[in-house]
């Protein structure tokens, strides 16, 4: 049995429309063209859209561009979209060519025949025209990338909180492990003692740190080009509107919101977006690195460092029983990855902008949600599959500890580098403590020795 479609027209010709869609054509031609990624628009990115709609609507009805009836129906369909009632109407791919002109289209389409029905009328007819109303004092060039923002906005509030949360479950390993001494390390070679806690502090003040300077590059997030239309200059929108959008959004959002100062260079510059991911990947540098750490110093168990022991998540071999891997850490540092990968992209498409837009934005806006939602994910089970979990293995790191030359470090203020040097090489070489070769050179006396070579003291405060 054939389905019911209506025959729906633009300027590029007609097809036949599902009778029961709420998109229409152009949402329709625009899914037919870009069958790329497999994955739809970000419903974050969707909701934002329609709350641009909303904004829109409202300030035109004080603009005077539409009638309180047109404004009632239209803020009333978009209120109906963001409860998630017409989310499978939203069909478009992440990524598409025309500057996101199929996905402002979609949204039009199906607040434009949600609306048409409140106003009486069928889904086709358009008495409320996704153009002419919904679209009023609008174009592709300024609602597209402030959505994008808004999302940013709001992936980074929820990505902030995950990390904080990261943050201080660090901060309690730190304070766990205190008191615990073991060997730091310097290009994977001792170096001098550190404790324990030390390095669990330091983990939690670069991420910290790394977070800062994300929160620094959304702030870029909140200066919008609403209002500038098609390549910034206001056409088709009139002062009233121009001057009151913006407010009106931000008192729907309940941000900060404020409208760019120069709305060309904010319509045809992406730099902000650009700023964003390179903290994203700041971030997610600094998250690798912690993770490249905990592997390295619960490796083993029996054959590497196993100053540390991880929670075990699963078996880690469908051929060596009993084998655990840090797939954790493992899966975080390929988050990592893909965020670093993800960067370039977005680069490269901001780079690539010509004169007066930026054609390139559903590309930069499908990588950094993908960034902020991975990290998102990956910081989660971070904190809750592996940090919260970790153990020390207090005897083997002090054992290490006591067996390495990297304390004659302390010694060289006193005998000078040149002695210590020759005393670290004869302690490798044959297998002995550098405080038994001391003593038995009479170089100190043992009280002078065991406070010249307190690991504890050698760690600072």
């Amino acid at each position: 049995m054939a389905k019911r479609t209506r025959t729906e027209s633009d300027s590029i010709g007609s097809l036949q429309v599902p009778i029961n869609a709420y998109y229409g054509v152009q949402s329709l031609r625009g899914y037919q063209n870009f069958r790329i990624s497999g994955n739809k628009m970000n419903q974050i990115f969707i909701n934002n859209i329609v709350l641009v709609k909303k904004a829109a609507a409202l300030t035109n009805l004080y603009a005077k561009n539409i009638d309180e009836i047109m404004c009632n129906a239209i803020v009333t369909a978009c209120d109906e979209v963001l409860e998630g009632k017409f989310n499978d109407d939203f069909i478009t791919d992440a990524i598409q060519g025309g500057a996101g002109t199929t996905v402002n289209m979609n949204v039009n389409e199906v607040i434009a025949n949600r609306a048409t029905e409140l106003l009486g009328g069928k889904k086709g007819e358009y008495l409320c025209h996704p153009n002419d109303h919904v679209n009023c004092s609008q174009s592709t060039n300024d609602v597209i990338p402030t959505a994008g923002k808004l999302t940013v906005i709001d992936m980074f509030l929820s990505l902030k909180q995950s990390v904080l949360t990261l943050v201080s479950s660090l901060n309690q390993k730190a304070d766990e492990f205190k008191d615990i001494l073991k060997m730091g390390r310097t290009q994977l070679e001792d170096a001098v003692p550190i404790r324990l806690g030390q390095e669990f502090s330091a983990y939690a003040s670069g991420i910290k740190r790394a977070l800062d300077l994300l929160e620094c590059a959304t702030e870029q997030m909140y200066s919008l080009n609403l209002g500038g239309t098609a390549i910034g200059t206001t056409i088709n929108a009139n002062k009233v509107y121009v001057n009151s959008v913006v407010l009106e959004l931000s008192k729907i959002k309940n941000l900060p919101l404020k409208q760019a100062e120069n709305l060309i260079d904010s319509t045809q510059n992406l730099d902000g977006f650009v700023f964003v991911s390179g903290g994203l990947k700041t971030l997610a540098v600094q998250l690798s690195k912690m993770c490249n750490d905990l592997r390295l110093m619960s490796s083993g168990p029996k054959t590497g460092l196993e100053e540390i022991i991880l929670p075990a998540m699963q078996n880690g071999s469908s051929i060596m029983p009993g084998k655990v891997n840090p797939v954790i850490p493992e899966v975080v540092s390929q988050v990592a990855f893909a965020v670093i990968g993800n960067d370039v992209t977005v680069a490269m498409a901001a780079e690539a902008g010509q004169l007066e837009l930026n054609a390139f934005e559903p590309v930069i806006f499908y990588k950094l949600f993908e960034s902020l939602t991975c990290l998102k994910n990956a910081v989660d089970t971070l904190k809750v599959n592996c940090i919260d979990g970790i153990v020390s293995n207090k005897e083997h790191c002090e054992n290490l500890l006591y067996n390495s030359v990297g304390i004659v470090t302390a010694l060289c203020p006193i005998i000078g580098y040149k002695k210590s040097a020759t005393l670290a090489k004869r302690a490798l070489k044959e297998n002995r403590r550098v405080k038994d070769l001391i003593l038995e050179e009479g170089i100190l006396d043992k009280e002078t020795l065991e406070k010249v070579l307190d690991p504890y003291a050698m760690t600072g405060k």
